[in-house]
Formats: structure tokens, C-alpha cells, sequence
């Protein structure tokens, strides 16, 4: 046959009938001997002993490679897991790795995280919300980056996922999402309810919903899973829906693990990562049980407040590496259109959403409008004099012209009296003088 494999499954199988110890161990070096004077590369499967490898406690020590494997059970999640125990003439890991066997054979995870050496764009993309762009200074987040959006129940933060998947069908880019609460056919239905058409993309091949459990898999096989749909799908965005329900398969300390080494997967591919987040009534809105709020690029806090007796949405962003964004809240509605960001309107006792915010406005309207008919009645009045007194000056200017022309008329005439008298004056002047001369002659 001239092999030049081996492998032999189980060793206790194939020594089971010896029961004398030292025979067996006598028996297991002398076909340990036999294997490698045939320079053959052999795979023995054993199983563990009590307090020690192997049952036999010699098979690891004349081994070559000790490879241990081990099926662990937390929270009634299984995971299995391997570690290298020794491997000699060669540098190899020490930590646990968690594997996957399914129907692809045989995957690996290495739980230490990637190195962050990974490249980073300066490339912006639209989350398909306009006001929610315009917060981001105005060009929405860096393409490869991480956006965490948190909340308190029934804020919106699935719609605005949403959002973010269409938005990237639309551009003709692939989008991975990954649910924990609901089906890819409830996604669907509920995204359309607000404007949001997704089957269409879902048909074309752009958009990949997965969804599952927490506690289907453990969390080494959720990871292993997203890991496989990135690297076969390859995807532009990979959305998570919400991380904070991954508590249940397993501790608090094993989901930030697992999201710390998916996040420097994706960012070492260039993937931009969406994470939603489940933030618990009655504690602080501003953190994240994960720990992902100093791991991320942008957070985007939704939260809802009571005013006037009806309960409203609200969104800001919390931080925003490397960009210019708002500071301010923003109402946050959901319509049949989709999701709506309304610029922030203060009133006397702070920032006014819903009924509040309208009734403030109706208000404001009706004092707007008051004041533009008093304004308009000024208008009139005002004109109203005006017109009476440009009557009077047209008068006072009537008469003063009659004036005018009364005193040219007296003064002509007077002129004209002065002038007949200088005349008549003359003439009788010289009628004197042609008297006197006639006496003097006679």
C-alpha cells in the first residue's frame, strides 16, 4: 500500500485487551519505535486520563505533537475548543483555540485578537438619513469604521439599521446582518412599515440576513459563523442586531471578547461594523456592558423622553472620531417614510418634542400672527395720516399758490400805478418848462 499516513482511532480500542499496565505501556513504546523507523507521519486519537493527558499517561510524553481537545459546557451552551500542548522543533501557540465542525470540515478561530496594524480609509458614506449625515458633518462616518447605536427599548435603533443596510444596497454594496431578536422575514415586513423596501435587495444577492439565537451556538460558534459569511459573502457592511443579546450564550467578559476580535476582523478587511445595543431601563444610557464605547468610531445614543404626558424619541451623537458632528439632540421620528431627524427646538424648559414641541409652535405661530396684524394695523393708521396730511399740505400749498399769485397781481398793478405816476410826473415837468420859456420870450 506503501502508506505514509497513519492514523489510528482509538489506541484504547486497539490495546483493550491487555490488562497487565506494564505490558501495555511496554506494548505502546515498542509500536511508537515501530511507527517512526517507518518514517511514516502518524495521528493517534486518545482518550483523557483522570488528572493527566492521556489514560495511559505515557502517550504525550512519546509524542512528537500533543494536539488536546475539549468540548466545554457553559451556560448549557457547548463549545469545543483545542490547544496545542507541545510541539517539538517548532514555535506554535499556547492558548485555547475554539473550533467549528461542520458540514466545510474543520474551522479554527484563534482567539487572540488581530493586530491593529489595518489599513484605514478617508472615504465618507451616507447612512441614507439625511439629518442623521448632516450630524455627522454633514458626509456620515468613515467607510471601514465601527458605529455603535444604543438605546432603551423601542428607539429606533433596528430602523436606523436598517437604514444603514438599504442605504448600502443602494449604493450596489453587499450588507451581512446579523439578528438575535428577528426572523429575516419580520425584518422585511417591519422594514417596509417604514418606507424601507429590503426583498428586493435580498433577491439580488446584496443582502444577507442570518438570523439565530444566542443560545444556538456558543459564542466561539457565532463567531466562527460571522467569520466564514465575511470571508465567502464578502460583504462592504456587517451589521450586528443587538450585541447585548449575547450575553446569554455565555459571560459578560466572553461577548466583549468575542466582539473585540470580530470588530479587528472586520476593520483588518476593511468591513464597516453596525452594532445596536440594549441599554436597560433604570441604568446609565452612556455605557455599554460590552465595553465596546471606547472600541468604537461613532456612538449614536437614541433615548426617549416623557413631555406633557406622551413619550417621544430623541437621538445624539455621543462621540465621532476624526470628524466634525453635532452637539445637539435631534427629535427622532418614525414614519411612514422612514426614520426623520427634526432640528432641535428649545423652549422655556429645554428641548420640545411631540404635542409640546407642536403646541409650542402653534403658539408661536399665533403670536407670529397677532403681531403681523398689529403690524398691519399700524400699516393703515399710519397711512391713513399720512394721506390726511398730505390733504393739508395739498391745501396749505393751494393757498399759499393763491397767495402767491394775489401779491404778483397787487404788486403788478402797483408796479404799473408807480410807472404812470413817474410818467404823468414827466410830462407835467415838461409842460412847465415849455410855459417858462414861452413868458421869457415875450
Amino acid at each position: 500500500m506503501k502508506a505514509k499516513r497513519v492514523v489510528l482511532d482509538t489506541l484504547e480500542t486497539l490495546f483493550s485487551g491487555l490488562q497487565n499496565e506494564a505490558i501495555l505501556r511496554s506494548e505502546l513504546q515498542r509500536l511508537f519505535r515501530w511507527l517512526k523507523s517507518k518514517g511514516l507521519t502518524t495521528v493517534i486519537t486518545g482518550e483523557r486520563g483522570k488528572g493527566q493527558l492521556t489514560r495511559q499517561g505515557l502517550e504525550e510524553y512519546v509524542s512528537d505533537c500533543v494536539v488536546l481537545l475539549d468540548n466545554r459546557v457553559v451556560g448549557q451552551v457547548s463549545t469545543r475548543r483545542v490547544r496545542i500542548v507541545k510541539y517539538r522543533g517548532s514555535v506554535h501557540g499556547t492558548n485555547e483555540y475554539p473550533f467549528l465542525i461542520d458540514e466545510n470540515g474543520i474551522s479554527v478561530l484563534p482567539i487572540t485578537g488581530a493586530s491593529m496594524d489595518y489599513p484605514v480609509s478617508n472615504e465618507r458614506f451616507s447612512t441614507g438619513v439625511a439629518g442623521l449625515d448632516e450630524m455627522l458633518g454633514g458626509k456620515g462616518p468613515y467607510r471601514g469604521s465601527a458605529t455603535l447605536i444604543s438605546g432603551t427599548a423601542g428607539t429606533g435603533k433596528t430602523s436606523l439599521a436598517l437604514h444603514l443596510a438599504e442605504a448600502a444596497c443602494n449604493r450596489g454594496e453587499k450588507c451581512a446582518y446579523f439578528s438575535f431578536e428577528e426572523s429575516p422575514q419580520q425584518l422585511v415586513r417591519n422594514a417596509r412599515s417604514i418606507g424601507i423596501h429590503l426583498q428586493k435587495h435580498v433577491d439580488k444577492g446584496l443582502l444577507s440576513f442570518q438570523s439565530a439565537r444566542p443560545t444556538t451556538h456558543g459564542l466561539e460558534m457565532h463567531l466562527v459563523r460571522m467569520h466564514k459569511l465575511v470571508d465567502t459573502f464578502n460583504p462592504s457592511m456587517v451589521i450586528l442586531d443587538p450585541v447585548s443579546n449575547l450575553q446569554a450564550a455565555g459571560t459578560l467578559d466572553d461577548s466583549a471578547a468575542i466582539l473585540v476580535r470580530l470588530m479587528d476582523h472586520l476593520r483588518k478587511n476593511g468591513v464597516t461594523c453596525v452594532f445596536t445595543s440594549l441599554v436597560g431601563g433604570g441604568r446609565a444610557q452612556e455605557a455599554t456592558d460590552e465595553g465596546l464605547s471606547s472600541l468604537v468610531d461613532t456612538w449614536l445614543l437614541a433615548r426617549g423622553v416623557e413631555v406633557a404626558g406622551e413619550r417621544n424619541r430623541v437621538l445624539y451623537v455621543l462621540k465621532a472620531r476624526g470628524m466634525a458632528h453635532s452637539n445637539q439632540l435631534r427629535e427622532f421620528l418614525i414614519t411612514a417614510k422612514g426614520v426623520r431627524l427634526v432640528p432641535a427646538y428649545l423652549g422655556q424648559g429645554g428641548v420640545l418634542t411631540g404635542s409640546a414641541r407642536a403646541a409650542q409652535e402653534a403658539g408661536e405661530r399665533l403670536e407670529m400672527q397677532r403681531a403681523k396684524e398689529e403690524m398691519e394695523r399700524q400699516r393703515i393708521a399710519f397711512e391713513h395720516r399720512r394721506a390726511a396730511l398730505e390733504s393739508q399740505i395739498a391745501n396749505l400749498r393751494a393757498g399759499l399758490a393763491a397767495e402767491e399769485q394775489e401779491y404778483k397781481r397787487l404788486h403788478a398793478v402797483h408796479e404799473e400805478k408807480a410807472r404812470r405816476t413817474e410818467l404823468d410826473r414827466e410830462a407835467m415837468s415838461r409842460s412847465r418848462s415849455k410855459g417858462i420859456s414861452n413868458k421869457s420870450k415875450s
